[in-house]
């Protein structure tokens, strides 16, 4: 099968390196060759392996009855949609790792790759090159899944392990991860949380089968975790964590978000360090499951695409059906404030006593500097956030209770 790649950074290249660097074998298990005819990409191409393959533009490549599948590896939801959603619309499968497009425009390009009898796959999409799209839609799909949640980005893993590991500052390790490529010159979607709540609308539409709009989606980065957060976490037996999650809750909504958390380190992603992601999910018929690796990366990222690319190929180009959601509305979405929480809260200017009359059964961890610091349990989100802004204390931090 004659293919065409459409970007070609660090994910579009990877995927073009890993091709040749692993052909023969590709095309054992495709049943074919995989060829790359052209690469779509505004910068020069000279002195890459594409040089010869350039297109003068997507018209070319949907010309082409060579062309069966289209990687999309550009980013975004510009140029990456109008390509993704004419290809497919042209009969061809694409692939693409690109977690804004799908978590925004899935449920719209799923129905077209369904009409189309298509594929539309993104294994690539959440968690890199960590299997964990495919394992939920094929191997746990006899489950009723309540509950996906987990570590969804590793800059900000890689942020918080230093933090917890070495007292650094956030500021200071932030530059570190910027200076070994981790984190980007403009590192706001990695640690305000946006990479990861996009990630964690496609586990949410996958798991029960409706769209998460990630503008309706609360997420809180880690640019507010402390070294006393850390600190605090410690004293309790917990490692912070930047955690997204999906989940049913009792009365059927749907509960979608990213925030900090504290994770007993007895926990199964408690030690899940450095650029690692892990994706935890709750089944009636398994339990829990955990899948773990390397989140991102040219090459990790590659091998995702590449086994999206390698079924499509083995099925013919068709459009299996097994992945889709429909767009309902916001009327599943469950609100954070009105669901008990337990959570870690520092006020200054109350003692322990005064904090204990605010959010009775709660625990210590210290009173210095004239701060208390003190775990609160079983109180609805919403109340305990009024109660803390009217006290102007610090943000508090949630506890992962699953």
């Amino acid at each position: 099968m004659k293919i065409a790649i459409a970007g070609y950074g660090v994910v579009g290249r990877g995927t073009h390196e890993l091709l040749m660097m692993n052909r023969e074998k590709i095309a054992a298990r495709a049943g074919e060759e995989i060829e790359v005819k052209y690469v779509l990409d505004p910068k020069p191409l000279e002195g890459t392996p594409a040089e010869s393959l350039r297109a003068s533009g997507i018209e070319e490549i949907l010309a082409d009855p060579e062309v069966q599948l289209l990687v999309e590896a550009i980013g975004g939801v510009g140029p990456a949609y109008e390509y993704v959603k004419a290809a497919l619309e042209s009969g061809r499968s694409v692939v693409t790792p690109n977690k804004q497009l799908v978590a925004e425009k899935g449920a719209e390009l799923l129905a077209i790759a369904k009409e189309k009898n298509v594929g539309f796959l993104f294994e690539a999409s959440v968690a890199g090159g960590t299997p964990v799209l495919h394992p939920i839609s094929q191997c746990l799909w006899a489950n009723d899944l309540d509950l996906a949640a987990g570590i969804l980005n590793g800059t900000t893993n890689y942020i918080l392990t230093k933090m917890v590991q070495e007292g650094a500052g956030f500021e200071e390790t932030l530059r570190d991860a910027q200076r070994l490529g981790y984190a980007e010159a403009d590192p706001t979607a990695d640690i305000e949380g946006i990479d990861a709540c996009r990630k964690a609308c496609i586990l949410s539409d996958l798991l029960f089968g409706k769209h998460t709009d990630p503008n309706k989606v609360f997420a809180q980065g880690i640019t507010r975790i402390t070294a006393a957060d850390v600190e605090a976490a410690g004293l309790v037996g917990c490692n912070i964590k930047l955690i997204g999650q999906a989940r049913r809750m009792d009365d059927g909504k749907i509960l979608c978000m990213v925030t900090p958390a504290l994770l007993k380190k007895e926990h199964c992603m408690a030690e899940v360090n450095d650029v690692f992601n892990a994706v935890m999910v709750h089944g009636n018929g398994v339990g829990d499951m955990m899948f773990y690796g390397r989140g991102a990366g040219d090459l990790p990222t590659a091998s995702a695409v590449l086994s999206d690319v390698i079924e499509i190929v083995r099925g013919g180009g068709r459009n299996a059906g097994i992945i889709s959601w429909a767009d309902e509305g916001n009327a599943h979405l469950a609100n954070r404030r009105d669901y008990a929480i337990s959570a870690l809260v520092r006020i200054q200017g109350l003692d322990f006593a005064a904090v204990e009359r605010k959010f009775p059964g709660c625990e210590r961890i210290w009173e210095r500097d004239g701060e208390t610091a003190a775990l609160v349990h079983s109180i609805k989100e919403g109340e305990l956030e009024d109660a803390l802004q009217a006290l102007n204390a610090a943000p508090y931090i949630r506890v992962f209770d699953c």
